[in-house]
């Protein structure tokens, strides 16, 4: 299990008795949230998720998942194809 990377500087929450269509607020600190952004980009993105803790807060933490690229699934059935 990866440890978890919460999005420092960027907090999402609900909005009570709004319409609906309003999932909710992000807030996001400026200084933070650059910082965060900048220690955990890969080309370019960093990915965020919206979670539910526990206590049915949310909270946004950094995605680290990565894909397994097609070149290592090449090397694991080699190059000799069989038609």
């Amino acid at each position: 299990m990866t440890e978890k990377i919460f999005a420092k500087g960027i907090n999402f929450k609900k909005r009570a008795g709004s319409p609906d269509f309003v999932i909710g607020n992000l807030n996001i600190k400026v200084d933070e949230a650059i910082e965060t952004l900048k220690q955990n980009e890969n080309n370019g993105w960093v990915n965020l998720d919206i979670l539910t803790s526990k206590e049915g807060k949310p909270y946004v933490e950094v995605n680290t998942w990565k894909p397994e690229g097609q070149k290592k699934v090449q090397e694991e059935t080699g190059t000799d194809l069989p038609f």
